[in-house]
């Protein structure tokens, strides 16, 4: 299984990215989720959605201005980020699971991409 992130970049605060992530070699029925790291600080989950779309979940601080989505045709999961605050800012990670339930835990997914840099400057 590989991941490949992509779409990170320097933006300013309010303003909006959208990250992409594609997956080879991944079973279908999968959840795939987003997480970031900040420096200093542990890797957190942000979302995560169904193989079948019709469940997502986020965590509370992005709750509102992050939209996860998926193409199942094109095998990618896109996390759209609008109204960035700089505490946003972070490497943010493509990670995926074949769990039936969602996994808000980094120790629930056993795929990773290479993750990729979001920097909101204020």
């Amino acid at each position: 299984v590989q991941l490949q992130a992509s779409g990170g970049g320097l933006v300013q605060a309010g303003g909006s990215l959208r990250l992409s992530c594609t997956a080879s070699g991944l079973p279908f029925k999968n959840y795939m989720g987003w997480f970031r790291q900040a420096p200093g600080k542990e890797r957190e989950f942000v979302a995560a959605i169904r193989w079948s779309a019709t469940t997502t979940t986020y965590a509370d601080s992005v709750k509102g201005r992050f939209t996860i989505s998926r193409d199942n045709a094109k095998n990618t999961v896109y996390l759209q980020m609008n109204s960035l605050k700089p505490e946003d800012t972070a490497v943010y990670y493509c990670a995926a699971t074949l769990s039936s339930m969602v996994v808000p835990t980094t120790t629930g997914y056993p795929y990773w991409g290479q993750g990729t840099q979001v920097t909101v400057s204020s």
